[in-house]
């Protein structure tokens, strides 16, 4: 395991349902098999991250298929260009754990690798080592990754911010992370039932320091909701703040059909100086 201690930076070991490091820094292994490695003093707030209604709406929508093709394609590009002797695999802001499983999956059958998922929200946490064992989870923040340097064949990164020194640190010469953000129309048709006047998501020229893009994809299809699907796809979203109840009532009504627009880029570590 890769695992550091997010106080002093020294190895955890583990020791039966415990992670402890050199300086006895001790981190509980919970029930549901997930370590808690963020410190009270690393949270902004007393419960970071989304909120269980945030989580659970998210699981019910992905759990009925809406984002299988972006799962998929995340599974496959990551799948071509990791070697067979890939060992480990980070999912940063892994929620509920719906990509992180799939990618367990696909790049477990062809190589001996440890997949980890990590997220600040300790509720969606917990719900996804309780349903998809074969993954490392852990509560921790992605401004400061719980992992020994130049440890990790891949991080995966969906919607989730990180610190990119944190991603050349943890991330091997010539690992990958691969990031997918929202293109210009993403959700285009939920913003417009929402907002008065409606702008294109702006791009941005994503650059990694330490890193060189190797690759560049769009995604896009159309989403056919139903009014429950609907409000499901409004809950997990940050909109969900800015809709009024004349909004939500017209939504679980009448239902939605709006456009995908996802952006995934590859990048490659370069080698060290």
């Amino acid at each position: 395991m890769a695992y550091q201690c997010p106080l002093c930076h020294l190895p955890l070991r583990q020791n039966h349902q415990q992670w402890r490091c050199e300086n006895n820094h001790q981190f509980d292994r919970a029930k549901e098999g997930y370590v808690n490695l963020l410190p009270v003093q690393h949270k902004r707030s007393k419960q970071p991250g989304d909120s269980a209604e945030m989580m659970q709406a998210r699981r019910d929508f992905l759990d009925a298929g809406h984002y299988q093709p972006l799962q998929q394609r995340v599974c496959d590009l990551l799948d071509q260009a990791l070697p067979a002797e890939a060992q480990a695999v980070l999912d940063i802001g892994c929620g509920e754990g719906y990509y992180t499983a799939a990618l367990a999956g696909r790049l477990g059958a062809r190589r001996t690798l440890t997949l980890y998922g990590l997220d600040v929200a300790k509720v969606a946490v917990r719900h996804a080592a309780k349903r998809y064992r074969q993954v490392n989870f852990c509560v921790a923040s992605s401004q400061r990754l719980p992992f020994e340097e130049s440890v990790l064949d891949a991080v995966v990164r969906i919607y989730a911010p990180c610190n990119a020194a944190e991603l050349a640190r943890t991330v091997k010469p010539g690992g990958y992370v691969l990031t997918v953000a929202p293109g210009p129309r993403h959700l285009l048709q939920l913003k417009a039932a929402i907002y008065a006047q409606v702008q294109l998501h702006v791009e941005q020229d994503e650059q990694l320091e330490g890193f060189t893009r190797v690759d560049q994809q769009s995604l896009g299809y159309t989403l056919t909701l139903t009014g429950p699907e609907a409000l499901q796809l409004l809950q997990m979203t940050p909109f969900a703040w800015r809709a009024s109840e004349e909004t939500r009532q017209a939504l679980g009504s009448s239902g939605l059909t709006c456009e995908t627009d996802f952006v995934i880029r590859l990048h490659q570590r370069q080698p060290d100086a």
